[in-house]
């Protein structure tokens, strides 16, 4: 199969149409997206990332009112959040319609959806008689691309058509928030931070651990991981301890010496959190396709987007934290 890169809105809603799965742009990443009333262009969606059955979809509308369409109710704190942070990096657990079929769900009785903040994805989706299933465009368990050409470069030869919007400004996934014993609970913290959640409904849990069986999308405790080995803490410790390999680093905003500054990756050299946000994926990527053999990180600030990046960079290093 041929995969094109293109801006046509209508090539792939043609495609979407009929069946196929297209990648499409996001604020927050890059998506893989099928019509999510259609188990079997949602069973592509699984094919193509190779991504198992038990990890739930999020769906995408381009509407407030559609979502009514494909959810029971929505309660009331979390009606605020839709109203206040839609379109944006905000995903809602609710209490799903049968019209949701339930390989998208992976059996559960929620489904995940959210309205993005791209203007190509929203001409799309409004094209569509129906909302799109739309996980991450990159195999299962790997780095989430933040451009058309980390998507071309994964999922080639896979999937018929990219969307290219350019590269995704928040850079990191959405934040799922839903209900869980009648309070407002995050059960992923991703481009919406705590600080904004919490100023719109008050004090809210969290519900945010990994396993096997996750609650919500983007919950299993590995994920998000490059394939090279990755070590989160103390850099200039690390660095001691693990003098004898090619290292790369992931830091926040300062420098560190090492034999090929080319590999020192500074995400914000002002120390704008939400800048560091937007180039963490990139940065992972760059690292995993170079000559190091090991990934240093450093735990960031965690307070705003903070938060979300030591989530990644945790679940990214889970396989080596395991042994």
């Amino acid at each position: 199969m041929q995969t094109v890169i293109d801006t046509n809105i209508a090539a792939a809603a043609n495609l979407l149409i009929t069946g196929e799965v297209v990648a499409i742009p996001t604020e927050t990443v890059y998506g893989l997206a099928g019509n999510a009333y259609n188990p079997k262009a949602v069973a592509k969606i699984f094919e193509a990332k190779n991504r198992p059955y038990f990890d739930p979809l999020i769906v995408h509308t381009f509407d407030l009112s559609e979502v009514y369409q494909m959810v029971t109710h929505i309660p009331e704190p979390l009606l605020k959040l839709a109203k206040k942070y839609w379109p944006g990096p905000l995903t809602l657990l609710l209490e799903k319609k049968d019209i949701i079929p339930d390989l998208v769900t992976s059996g559960l009785p929620t489904v995940g959806i959210r309205i993005p903040n791209q203007p190509q994805t929203l001409e799309l989706l409004s094209k569509l008689k129906f909302p799109l299933a739309a996980p991450s465009a990159n195999p299962f368990g790997y780095v989430s691309p933040t451009s058309a050409e980390h998507v071309f470069n994964q999922l080639h030869g896979k999937i018929p058509y990219i969307l290219d919007g350019g590269k995704c400004h928040v850079g990191l996934e959405s934040t799922i928030v839903g209900m869980h014993d009648e309070k407002v609970t995050i059960f992923r913290m991703g481009g919406l931070s705590l600080e904004e959640i919490e100023a719109t409904v008050g004090k809210v849990n969290s519900h945010m651990k990994g396993g096997d069986n996750p609650a919500a999308p983007g919950m299993l405790s590995s994920h998000y991981a490059p394939h090279k080995s990755i070590i989160v803490g103390d850099i200039a410790e690390n660095l001691n301890k693990y003098d004898t390999h090619k290292i790369g680093i992931i830091s926040f905003k300062k420098t560190y010496i090492i034999p090929d500054s080319k590999y020192c990756c500074i995400l914000s050299v002002t120390g704008n959190m939400n800048e560091a946000a937007q180039h963490l994926f990139s940065a992972m990527r760059y690292l995993d396709n170079s000559e190091v053999d090991l990934i240093l990180a450093e735990v960031f600030p965690n307070e705003g987007l903070g938060r979300a990046i030591n989530d990644r960079l945790q679940r990214a290093a889970y396989k080596r934290n395991e042994h």
